[in-house]
């Protein structure tokens, strides 16, 4: 039986920042889901951002060829997960060339976390430090590797995670949108369970959330809720950052959904702008 997806999401200015640099955004009717953290200063962050989420929901939206943007080929996966490396490459073009067009723009960047949905399977997508959780149960397993400074050096074996959580070098990433003219994502596909849950969250949220907290955060039946509960976690966990939280839950679908034929929360886009 196909499952019915819910979804909801919320990003705060956070406790110390003066803008918010962070975007989300979700399609349900096409099945897309995006986290953005800009990076730049002052508002070109905030810009690479939205830029970024908007030229991937705009592409999932339009007739679009499986054939990744950047040439890159991606083996192995599925069409949809090829789909969405080809939306992040598009948008990682258009931040690129509006760093080049602009010089007041040079160095802006995104980070993303996209996930596509097409009934009981999903793919998942990620340039830079922002991630997905799975939340199945009261199992909390983490979907995304950071491409960043301190987790390359605890992949190669030269730090630990314990020193890597303390570093005041968390905040530096070694790959990001628009940096280059060509970006490749990260990929893998999934399948959700009944009652799974995928979190989508800036660094400013999972750095300063344990996963025992997440996981007690989206054990009640308001994804909004758990989204403010959540923004709240990251507060009292002093976050210095903004904060995005993306929730996307997978359910069986009532009677009445199953007779109205309704298998994804309706409406169109949800952004945070």
């Amino acid at each position: 039986m196909t499952l019915l997806i819910q979804a909801a999401g919320i990003t705060d200015i956070g406790l110390v920042r003066k803008n918010n640099e962070d975007n989300f955004g979700y399609d349900p009717r096409h099945g897309i889901f995006v986290v953005c953290d800009g990076m730049g200063g002052q508002a070109f962050g905030e810009l690479a951002s939205k830029i970024a989420v908007d030229t991937v929901l705009d592409f999932f939206r339009q007739d679009h060829s499986t054939a990744p943007v950047g040439g890159d080929r991606f083996e192995g996966l599925s069409a949809r997960a090829v789909t969405l490396a080809s939306a992040i490459q598009s948008a990682n073009q258009t931040i690129h060339e509006s760093g080049a067009r602009d010089p007041n723009h040079a160095g802006m960047g995104s980070t993303i976390v996209a996930v596509a949905v097409d009934g009981n399977l999903f793919s998942v997508a990620n340039v830079g430090d922002s991630r997905v959780y799975l939340i199945r149960n009261k199992d909390v397993i983490q979907l995304t590797n950071d491409h960043s400074l301190v987790m390359e050096q605890v992949r190669r074996g030269l730090m630990t995670l314990e020193e890597a959580e303390q570093s005041k070098m968390q905040n530096v990433i070694v790959r990001a949108l628009g940096t280059d003219d060509s970006v490749e994502p990260d990929l893998a596909d999934h399948e959700f369970n009944p009652g799974d849950v995928l979190l989508l969250c800036s660094d400013g949220m999972s750095r300063y959330v344990k996963q025992e907290k997440m996981a007690e955060a989206v054990n009640q039946d308001s994804l909004e809720k758990a989204c403010a509960d959540l923004i709240e976690a990251a507060k009292a966990g002093n976050s210095d950052d903004n904060i995005t939280c993306l929730l996307i839950r997978a359910v069986h679908p009532s009677w009445k959904d199953r007779f109205l034929g309704r298998l994804s929360t309706s409406g169109g886009q949800k952004t945070s702008t």
